[in-house]
Formats: structure tokens, C-alpha cells, sequence
């Protein structure tokens, strides 16, 4: 073989190996060579997101708590022991012609009624709360007091009015106080819209195992038209099932 003739051929085979090295690690291992016949696909699409959960919705998320009209925490009430308040141990009564009964809008509430007048409607509600619960009756006064204040915003205070009427034994503490009405409790935090020129009658009745309260709110001219009707119906109490 001539000199000329073997260069040439050591030229011939270095360059096939270096053709066969040139893809080394050029390629990825999880990525297919496209095919030029056909169109190139198009990327994965991103999960959409899922809707947003708020906090109370969360299953590791605490209770949302009972509030006051004006966004203050106040402590949760346990529930009802069962056949607490029925039967022979709850309380019954008349209730007033013209008065609609509605269903209560909280477990809190024994019963619940639309009281009609020609300044706009009051509410009548029945709390019942369970052995040991709910406060004596003076403390739910001044209670009921506070959610009013006078036409300048300071604190009615002292200005309602109190009284005691016995009913087959029974003795029931009415309380009575006007002004604006701020709102009670709520399940929300929303603060309640204050309402001038309202007014509230309120009754604590004893039953058997505890304390029940009646409490009526609306225009002062209704609840004025109304008193004698609500009188009529804390009259008419009596210890186990009507």
C-alpha cells in the first residue's frame, strides 16, 4: 500500500467516529425525535385551578364564633341537653290574636313571631337555653339595655324600666326601654343597622328546669300598640306542654 493511499484511509475512519459521537448526550432521554411528516405537539395543558376554599370551609377550621351586634367575640352557648324545655319541663302560652307564627332562625330560639302594626312590623322571640344557662334577670336587663342608646348615641343606662307580675305563682320580671336599637346577637359579623325610635319589652319567665325569655322589638308605636298583647301572653305562662 502506498503512503498516499494509507492516509487516506486513516482520514476515512477517523472521520466515521467522529460522526458517530456527535449525538452524545444531545438528545434527552424523555424527549422523542420529532417526525418531520408530522406536526409538532403541542405542550401539556396546566391543570386549572380549583375554586377557592375560605377558612370556614376548611374541615381543620375552628367554629365560626357567636358575635355581638357590633363585631365583639362573645363566648358560645352549649347546646340544649336533649328533652331539655319540653314536655314537663318546658313552658306553654297563649299566643296573641294577629301575631304570625314563623319559624325560628336559630337553634337558640323556642319560637318566633311577626307582630303587626302600622309603623312597621316587630319581632317577638322565645329564647330558651338550657339548665344553667342564659344569666338571671336583672343581668339580661341591663343586657337588653345596652343594645339601645338615645337620639345622641350615649347609653340608655338606667332609663329602662323594671317590674315584677306574679302569674299562677309564677314569678316573671318584665323589663321595658326605648331609643335606638343597635341589634342583639348575631351569627355573623356583620354589625346590625342601628334603628331609632324603636322600643323593647322583655319578660323572664322560670320553667321547670330554667329560665325562658321573652323578648318583643319594633317601631315604638307598635311595640306600644302591642303591649297589652304581650302582657296577655306572659299571663297566660304555665309550666309543661300547652
Amino acid at each position: 500500500m502506498t503512503r498516499t493511499l494509507a492516509a487516506a484511509l486513516a482520514l476515512s475512519i477517523t472521520g466515521t467516529l467522529l460522526t458517530g459521537c456527535s449525538d452524545q448526550g444531545a438528545v434527552k432521554p424523555d424527549v422523542a425525535k420529532s417526525d418531520p411528516a408530522k406536526p409538532a405537539a403541542a405542550p401539556p395543558a396546566a391543570a386549572a385551578p380549583g375554586p377557592a376554599t375560605s377558612p370556614s370551609e376548611s374541615a381543620s377550621a375552628p367554629p365560626v364564633p357567636l358575635v355581638s351586634s357590633r363585631g365583639d367575640s362573645v363566648p358560645g352557648i352549649p347546646p340544649v341537653p336533649e328533652g331539655a324545655g319540653v314536655g314537663s319541663t318546658g313552658l306553654s302560652w297563649k299566643t296573641p290574636a294577629g301575631w304570625t307564627e314563623e319559624q325560628p332562625s336559630s337553634p337558640m330560639r323556642r319560637a318566633q313571631y311577626r307582630v303587626p302594626g302600622t309603623a312597621g312590623d316587630g319581632e317577638c322571640v322565645v329564647f330558651y337555653f338550657g339548665p344553667g344557662q342564659g344569666g338571671d334577670p336583672i343581668s339580661n336587663a341591663h343586657r337588653w339595655a345596652d343594645q339601645f342608646t338615645t337620639a345622641a348615641g350615649a347609653p340608655v343606662g338606667d332609663a329602662m324600666t323594671t317590674s315584677t307580675i306574679d302569674v299562677g305563682g309564677l314569678s316573671v320580671f318584665v323589663v321595658e326601654v326605648a331609643g335606638t336599637y343597635k341589634g342583639g346577637m348575631t351569627m355573623t359579623a356583620a354589625p346590625s343597622v342601628p334603628k331609632p325610635g324603636y322600643r323593647l319589652l322583655g319578660a323572664v319567665a322560670p320553667g321547670p328546669d330554667a329560665n325562658w325569655y321573652f323578648k318583643l322589638t319594633g317601631p315604638d308605636k307598635t311595640v306600644v300598640a302591642q303591649k297589652d298583647a304581650f302582657l296577655g301572653m306572659v299571663r297566660s305562662l304555665k309550666h309543661g306542654a300547652s
